[in-house]
């Protein structure tokens, strides 16, 4: 026997890992876009991956999974949510719209009509939460001007840049259509500012 070299150790397989427990699950009654529904969920389940995965809505988007870009936007009682930041069992007995939820048949809600009025979508793949969000917006009834809508807007992100559309299409129907830059707006900026005649104001 040649003891010149180590001798090679065998290494025991290793184990399978240990089979989990039976995951609990927990029923929930959730009334979306009208539509009842009884399903059962793991508590650690969002209410977006429930909407998109379970029950086929694929409208509401998942861009961040943190809360941060706003693609996730749904209304819960008529008040907007990020979806991917709120438990399915959270939501038991409430009602949820997304945006496959807006529209009255082939009649389109005045934000969504606004929206392509006023182009304000490019790839639209946030166009599902701004549409959400600014209905949750004039839910709230706090937006009195441009200022206010991007303001409360601003937790949906648009990474094509159109955020002057989409300003436009939402003051189009909260503030008016006759609601222009040098509108409500321009009121808005002379009370804010004390002008002297015969100054220029800074």
């Amino acid at each position: 026997m040649d003891i010149s070299q180590p001798a090679a150790q065998t290494l025991a397989p290793a184990a399978p890992p240990a089979c989990p427990a039976s995951v609990p699950h927990y029923p929930i009654k959730l009334n979306v876009n009208g539509q009842p529904h009884r399903l059962e969920v793991a508590a650690w389940v969002t209410l977006l991956d429930l909407l998109r995965e379970r029950l086929a809505l694929t409208g509401t988007k998942k861009g961040c999974d943190h809360g941060q870009c706003g693609s996730c936007t749904v209304l819960i009682d008529g008040k907007r949510v990020n979806s991917c930041l709120t438990l399915a069992v959270m939501q038991n007995g409430r009602e949820i719209t997304t945006v496959e939820g807006l529209a009255d048949g082939d009649t389109l809600h005045p934000i969504q009509q606004a929206f392509v009025d006023h182009d304000a979508l490019q790839c639209g793949y946030c166009t599902p939460g701004q549409l959400c969000s600014a209905i949750g917006l004039m839910n709230e009834g706090q937006a009195k001007n441009h200022h206010d809508i991007k303001e409360l807007m601003s937790g949906n992100v648009c990474r094509c840049g159109a955020y002057p559309q989409i300003v436009q299409a939402v003051s189009a129907v909260v503030l008016g259509p006759g609601a222009g830059p040098e509108g409500r707006d321009a009121e808005h900026d002379r009370d804010r500012r004390h002008i002297v005649i015969g100054t220029v104001p800074t």
